[in-house]
């Protein structure tokens, strides 16, 4: 045990820098057995994930003795003025609109449920596939939002009825994205502030806009890491022998496919837990930034149209903190 241990964090720390499967949806591009929960109770996925909640535990220690202080510097370092800051945080709901709007158009018109492998059964494709559009248009022109993120939110639980939790909760950001733009509106660059202000929610739900987003982000990026490597090996094993991303070898410690598809769920895993707790988000964003952009080049256009609304969140999240600052700013901008 003790070697398996030695192995699988010198694995890991390498992994935690160099993965390139970390954030590749496997279910996108490769049929696989079911998850199998029982298998995250083997001993080499046991010591993984122990490693990854000791690593967070530590983190989170660290956060607290900071003074909930990132180890990056955030806008501000940079000569962002409050009143930049401000503007910007005005910007975000039509950022993440426009992100998040994208593949909710394109999966509503190919009959498809949030991602690429939820094929809508039967004439659900029909209604569904108009809500998701309706829900799309809703919020890319802020028109009517709150009642466009009501009927995602809706949507979203239809889907566990249709393909069950395991799915959802791979897409928790599509709930997140519901949450968000129910809580905090469209903002000032709206329809909706221009013919519909008396929608606009409180200054109360507009602070609770941004927190529960990252939550549903980190519980997205949780259950992936299990239900598609640590829970489910035998996906991640054929993914790698259809698409040998193991590039291990090549720079002389070479890993085995089944020690690296560990390590990049275990990498997934971390990212998800700090991100979900708010621990040094600017920092594991940027470590998680570059296996999100690695495999574009190979899987195209899926996967950038899959990820546009990570792509959206991590951006904001990496310059969003949960200071009382930023809580003033944000509603700041909101209230342009």
């Amino acid at each position: 045990m003790k070697k398996t241990a030695s192995i699988l964090t010198f694995a890991f720390a390498f992994e935690l820098t160099h993965s390139e499967i970390a954030s590749a949806h496997e279910k996108w591009f490769q049929e696989g057995q079911p998850t199998n929960w029982a298998q995250v109770y083997e001993p080499d996925r046991l010591v993984a994930i122990g490693a990854v909640i000791a690593v967070t535990l530590a983190a989170a220690v660290a956060w607290r003795l900071r003074g909930r202080r990132d180890l990056l510097p955030g806008p501000e370092a940079f000569g962002a003025a409050p009143a930049g800051r401000s503007r910007f945080y005005a910007w975000v709901p039509a950022i993440l609109a426009l992100h998040v709007a994208v593949p909710l158009l394109t999966y509503g018109l190919e009959g498809k449920f949030f991602s690429p492998n939820n094929e809508l059964p039967g004439s659900t494709i029909y209604a569904l596939g108009l809500l998701q559009a309706s829900a799309a248009l809703s919020l890319f022109y802020g028109g009517m939002t709150r009642v466009g993120a009501a009927i995602l939110a809706a949507v979203w639980l239809r889907g566990v009825f249709l393909f069950g939790w395991e799915a959802m909760f791979e897409n928790a950001h599509y709930l997140g994205f519901a949450l968000f733009f129910f809580l905090a509106g469209r903002g000032p660059y709206s329809i909706d502030r221009l013919l519909f202000p008396k929608l606009e929610p409180s200054n109360q739900l507009k602070s609770w806009a941004l927190p529960v987003f990252r939550v549903c982000i980190g519980i997205a990026l949780i259950t992936v890491a299990f239900t598609e490597k640590l829970a489910n090996p035998s996906l991640a094993l054929s993914f790698l022998k259809q698409y040998p991303l193991n590039f291990t070898s090549a720079l002389g410690i070479p890993m085995s496919d089944e020690l690296f598809a560990l390590c990049a769920g275990s990498v997934e895993l971390l990212v998800g837990l700090f991100i979900l707790l708010g621990l040094f988000p600017r920092t594991i964003i940027v470590i998680a930034w570059l296996p999100f952009n690695l495999t574009l080049t190979i899987f195209d256009w899926i996967e950038l149209v899959g990820h546009l609304p990570f792509y959206g969140a991590l951006a904001v999240l990496l310059i969003w903190t949960p200071s009382d600052e930023d809580r003033r700013l944000w509603l700041q901008g909101l209230n342009e």
